[in-house]
């Protein structure tokens, strides 16, 4: 567990305890347990503020004492990335949650950083619109979507959720709110936001930019009729050709997915390991309740727990249309001209849509290539893997997450993750760690390279000089 730190010391555990009941309320204040974790960081206490104002306060009680903070809305994605250098308090956003009145014809809707995202879209879907988000995680709040960048299938045509995003309201790491982005500003009464490209930093971020308050977002209307037209594919090649088939042919597809098993591979774990099979935090094994708690934890939903296929058996390529009725199977009748004999056409999605191809345990990657060279991609990986793992995702943008056994030495996929970055590095692209046992978090980078990091070291900087906000949880260690 870590340490705390000499102001925390100072004031004592009963006193910091105190005095964030009385922020939050009796009931909303506590110690942190065996599941209040950060990526195998334990908490210390557990915070769920009533609104902005409380979440403030919170903020400041950890400036006087120089507490660290890390956000945590539903927990779905909460083993995602670095690990912090130290979490003292977990600001759970759970009362953060609210959507915003508008009219029944708005074009965008401002949505509470801890509102579910599901809760959102029954919602909008009264008045016939919704968000264009459909990531993987099950019960993901939205602040969690932007803070972990997470999208779904949909991002082919509406682009991630931060490209959405037209305004957000947030607090810095001295309990100041801020506000960027037009929209934002007037839903908030601010005079003069600041430029949305800072804002929008957030996305991915990790709680370590501050504590978002709410977002506004593009609310399109739902379309009429969805069509997904799959097909059996084989090869990472033969997917590349196809891809670059549909792409060309003005079909303007809402989604293409790909989904590569690795036949014949043996069935992952559905849930963590026993207790004491798995190490807990670095120095110590992990205890029977810490155990049972992961097993339970919402981040264990969602991720693969299917069989494994039969040796042999195909993938499929999936391309979601959306529309108008008629114009919808005009366009799915020429993809499936376009895609032959063995096309086949449905008004659900195949099983695997919207699900990660990683299990609890595994070493989860996320794979980015300019969609041409997303074959040679995956073919790095199963070289340096010796095997063919199994692949999943927009294979449309070149995004796709694989997964790596979690039974592979740290070493081993150290030296994994080296070949696949370098062939990627002269593609322009990344491989990125999203999720992993804790001695392979502590063996390799989960980031790689990331362009992205003086921008952030200068955001990081101005946001919170003091490193108090999920410290070391940004590339770079920030």
């Amino acid at each position: 567990m870590t340490a705390m730190s000499t102001g925390a010391g100072s004031a004592g555990a009963a006193e910091i305890t105190r005095r964030l009941a009385g922020i939050c309320g009796p009931s909303f204040a506590r110690l942190a347990g065996a599941a209040d974790e950060v990526a195998g960081r334990l908490a210390r206490w557990v915070a769920v503020p009533g609104g902005p104002a409380a979440a403030a306060e919170v903020l400041r009680l950890a400036a006087r004492h120089d507490l660290s903070v890390v956000p945590r809305g539903a927990g779905t994605k909460i083993d995602w990335g670095a690990a912090p250098a130290r979490v003292d308090i977990m600001l759970d956003t759970g009362r953060l949650a609210g959507i915003g009145h508008q009219p029944a014809a708005s074009p965008v809707v401002e949505v509470g950083a801890g509102t579910p995202l599901r809760a959102v879209q029954a919602t909008l879907e009264r008045t016939g619109r919704r968000l264009a988000l459909d990531p993987p995680s099950p019960g993901a709040t939205l602040g969690g979507v932007l803070a972990a960048d997470e999208s779904g299938p949909l991002r082919h045509r509406h682009g991630t959720a931060c490209a959405q995003v037209v305004g957000l309201r947030w607090l810095d790491a001295d309990g100041e709110l801020v506000s960027a982005g037009r929209s934002a500003a007037e839903l908030a009464g601010a005079a003069a936001p600041v430029g949305l490209d800072l804002g929008r930093l957030f996305c991915g971020s990790q709680g370590g930019l501050g504590v978002l308050v709410s977002a506004t977002l593009r609310a399109p209307a739902v379309p009429a009729t969805r069509v997904w037209v799959s097909r059996p594919v084989w090869t990472p090649l033969e997917v590349h050709d196809l891809i670059r088939a549909v792409l060309a042919a003005d079909l303007d597809p809402a989604a293409v997915e790909l989904d590569l098993p690795a036949a014949g591979s043996p069935p992952a774990p559905a849930v963590a390991p026993a207790a004491g099979a798995t190490s807990g935090p670095p120095g110590r094994p992990m205890s029977a309740a810490e155990a049972a708690a992961r097993a339970n934890h919402p981040a264990m939903a969602g991720r693969r727990a299917d069989p494994p296929p039969a040796r042999g058996s195909a993938g499929e390529l999936a391309i979601l249309l959306e529309g108008g009725r008629s114009e919808v199977a005009e366009r799915a009748d020429r993809l499936l001209a376009l895609l032959g004999a063995a096309a086949s056409s449905a008004d659900q999605p195949p099983s695997w849509w919207r699900r990660y191809p990683f299990a609890p345990g595994d070493t989860a990657l996320r794979v980015e290539a300019p969609a041409t060279d997303l074959h040679a991609a995956v073919y790095a990986l199963r070289d340096a893997a010796g095997a063919p793992l199994p692949v999943r995702g927009s294979a449309g943008l070149g995004v796709v997450h694989a997964a790596l056994p979690g039974a592979l030495p740290a070493d081993r996929v150290a030296g994994i993750l080296a070949a696949v970055r370098g062939v990627l590095l002269a593609r322009r692209g990344r491989c990125v760690v999203v999720a992993a046992p804790p001695a392979v978090r502590r063996a390799v980078d989960v980031w790689g390279e990331a362009a992205v990091i003086p921008r952030l070291r200068e955001a990081k900087d101005h946001l919170d000089p003091h490193r108090r906000l999920a410290p070391g949880r940004l590339p770079g260690g920030l």
